[in-house]
């Protein structure tokens, strides 16, 4: 895909109009994607759009939000409270001694190796 004269007024133009770069892309066709749309108009430096069209109908007005009361359930469980029984353990486990460490074997010289070269 190359970037003739012609394409590049196509973009500029319908990138003023105010449409996306997927929009310029798919009337490009042939192989344009909607980053190389967007990396061409950086390029270009084109930065004014066309502003888009706002409904001037007036807006419903927002329903207020009721204030929510304090320990009111919202169907979310709570967090258990202090001195609550179902988290305490049920029995206390006996900790056994940890058996003695193995002792690291002192390291053999070569004079002391067997002399079929085995260590068992």
């Amino acid at each position: 895909m190359s970037w003739t004269d012609e394409r590049v007024e196509l973009l500029k133009k319908l990138w003023t109009e105010g449409l996306s770069a997927s929009q310029i892309a798919g009337r490009l066709g042939a192989g344009v994607t909607r980053n190389a749309v967007i990396g061409k108009v950086h390029r270009l430096n084109l930065s004014g759009r066309a502003p888009q069209p706002r409904s001037t109908a007036p807006r419903a007005p927002r329903k207020p939000r009721e204030p929510s009361l304090a320990g009111h359930s919202n169907g979310r469980p709570s967090m258990p409270t202090a001195g609550s029984s179902a988290l305490k353990p049920q029995h206390r486990a006996e900790l056994q001694p940890r058996p003695a460490p193995i002792p690291e074997p002192q390291p053999l010289r070569l004079v002391d190796l067997p002399k079929d070269g085995r260590v068992t």
